[in-house]
C-alpha cells in the first residue's frame, strides 16, 4: 500500500472556478485505481456527485491545466474527454464508493492535504491584515516624520536686499 504524502497530494490541489479541486487522473494516482475506473464508479454513482463535490472542466480550463501540468492534447493519444475535478468533499465521496484500504488511507491524506492548505491560507490572511494595520498606524508616523524633514530641507526665504538706486526718494 503505496499512499502519497500529504505533502504530494497538496502538490496536486489546483484552484479552478474559485474551488480547490484535484483532477481526477490525480485521484486515480492516489487511490491506486485507473482513471477509467474511478471515472465508471463516479458514473455509476452519480447521485453522490452533486456539482459542489464534482465537475467537468470546459475547453479553455482544460487549455490552461494543459499548459500548467504538460498533459497531450484530446485526441492525440491522450484523454478524449474533458477532465473531471473534485472537490474535497468530492474526493472524500470517491473513497467511500471505492471502498477499499488503499481508499481509506488515501481519504485521510487528502482531507489532511485540505486542512493544510486551508490553514496556511488562514494564517496568510492574518498576517496580510495585521500587516495592513501596521502599515496604516505607521503611515501616519512615518508622514510626521517626512514632513519634518522636508521642513528641515527647505531653505527658508531671506527678504530680498534690492540692488540698484532707489527712485522713489
Amino acid at each position: 500500500m503505496n499512499i502519497l504524502s500529504q505533502e504530494q497530494i497538496e502538490k496536486t490541489i489546483l484552484i479552478i472556478r474559485g474551488h480547490r479541486v484535484i483532477l481526477d487522473v490525480n485521484l486515480a494516482k492516489i487511490y491506486g485505481v485507473t482513471t477509467k475506473h474511478l471515472n465508471q464508479q463516479v458514473k455509476r454513482n452519480l447521485d453522490r456527485f452533486p456539482e459542489d463535490f464534482m465537475f467537468q472542466v470546459i475547453e479553455i480550463e482544460e487549455e490552461s491545466l494543459r499548459s500548467q501540468i504538460v498533459t497531450s492534447k484530446i485526441g492525440r493519444g491522450g484523454r478524449r474527454y474533458l477532465p473531471y475535478v473534485f472537490t474535497e468533499h468530492g474526493a472524500l465521496m470517491l473513497g467511500n464508493i471505492l471502498n477499499s484500504p488503499v481508499a481509506v488511507a488515501a481519504s485521510i491524506q487528502i482531507v489532511r492535504a485540505f486542512i493544510s492548505l486551508r490553514k496556511m491560507l488562514s494564517s496568510q490572511a492574518e498576517m496580510a491584515r495585521k500587516l495592513d494595520t501596521l502599515e496604516r498606524k505607521y503611515d501616519y508616523q512615518f508622514k510626521v516624520v517626512f514632513d519634518a524633514i522636508r521642513e528641515l530641507t527647505l531653505t527658508p526665504e531671506l527678504p530680498r536686499k534690492r540692488i540698484g538706486i532707489n527712485q522713489s526718494d
